[in-house]
């Protein structure tokens, strides 16, 4: 079954989209491609009690599990040897992609503290934005009681479009809070 915005997308912001940047096949029109959620654990990495609580927040937030991503090198001054435990990602797509967008836009960022709206300034230069929340608790499916620390996320929403202006164009009729 399709989630809310992907029939808002293929009904409404396709079809105005094609008009507004001017593009003859509605496959040039940009669309969401994934969006990745990467989480480095810090100190977390030589703790399994902590990597197991993030494990469980990453898969209830997303609604997949997380792939640990491990060091490559051992590096000394940060007490990382090779093959530790450093992060934690999920990429979505499909479904949960345009799920996790419509509980992000719509639910969690309205929910963080003093909230203005986010940066339009966080793209690429290919039309991909990036967005760091500093604390899981503004998501509503992790209770404040279950949560032993605070630990942000970056989530990273690649889509097909050439440029910034393309990417923000989309992600403003996903209807995406970007500051004036």
């Amino acid at each position: 079954m399709p989630q809310r915005l992907q029939t808002h997308y293929t009904k409404v912001i396709l079809p105005k989209l094609q008009k507004d940047l001017g593009y003859a096949n509605i496959h040039q029109v940009p669309r969401i491609e994934k969006i990745v959620v990467n989480r480095g654990l810090g100190d977390a990495s030589q703790n399994a009690k902590a990597l197991e609580s993030s494990i469980a927040e990453l898969s209830t937030i997303t609604g997949q599990r997380p792939v640990i991503t491990r060091a490559k090198k051992a590096i000394a001054s940060f007490k990382i040897r090779q093959g530790m435990p450093v992060g934690l990602m999920v990429t979505l797509r499909r479904e949960r992609m345009y799920a996790f967008l419509d509980r992000l836009i719509n639910v969690a960022l309205p929910r963080i503290r003093d909230f203005r709206g986010i940066s339009p300034k966080a793209f690429d230069g290919r039309g991909n934005y990036t967005l760091g929340i500093r604390e899981q608790l503004i998501f509503p499916e992790i209770s404040y009681d279950s949560v032993d620390q605070l630990r942000g996320m970056d989530i990273s929403i690649v889509t097909t479009a050439k440029t910034d202006e393309e990417g923000r164009a989309l992600l403003k009729e996903f209807g995406m809070p970007f500051t004036s």
